[in-house]
């Protein structure tokens, strides 16, 4: 579970008592199975439910060349919104959903203000684009492969490939070497999400 994820669950309550809000429309983080979000957010979606299922974009490279992939940003969870006492026991049995995060009694509720977040970042397609956070300039080290432990500059970026392209010292000359994206550390995060 993600940081973000985390911090959302911590702001909860505990299962209200009757009469104290329990037919009140809330957030729930929903457990899917693996792999299974969309379907689950397509089922919870059929049910007449508000979902969340936020997810990511990426170009990976395959053997058939670069491919782009999409992903849940929150792999195995997507939240739903729905009355507790009124709609729990059908949200738990939706096909694709395993169940309604709970830690035995308490049941969190995400806030408001998390989603809305979280909507600003992905938009109204739920999906946001992650690219390489190297850019030519930076100054990177060789994390792995014979040139591991040298020094050298981003010349060029190749998403496409997860390659990049990297000007560094060796043999008492410049050359320019490429090497594979996560073969390289700098002091940043591997990857960004751009501005919107």
């Amino acid at each position: 579970m993600t940081l973000m994820m985390e911090q959302s669950l911590r702001i909860g309550s505990t299962l209200p008592a009757a009469g104290d809000g329990f037919e009140e429309l809330a957030w729930y983080c929903v457990r899917s199975r693996q792999k299974q979000e969309h379907i689950a957010a397509a089922s919870l979606r059929r049910e007449g439910l508000e979902v969340m299922n936020p997810r990511i974009r990426f170009r990976r490279a395959t053997v058939r060349g670069p491919v782009w992939f999409i992903e849940s940003m929150f792999p195995g969870y997507l939240f739903a919104r729905f009355g507790f006492k009124r709609t729990l026991e059908r949200v738990r049995y939706v096909f694709g959903v395993v169940d309604v995060v709970h830690f035995a009694h308490f049941w969190p509720v995400v806030p408001v203000e998390t989603i809305n977040a979280l909507r600003e970042i992905v938009g109204e397609e739920e999906v946001r684009l992650v690219e390489p956070a190297l850019k030519p300039g930076d100054e990177v080290e060789v994390a792995s492969g014979a040139f591991a432990g040298l020094h050298g500059v981003v010349t060029r970026v190749m998403p496409a490939h997860d390659r990049v392209a990297v000007l560094m010292e060796f043999l008492g000359r410049q050359t320019t070497v490429e090497l594979p994206l996560g073969g390289v550390s700098h002091g940043g995060p591997r990857y960004v999400l751009p501005a919107a």
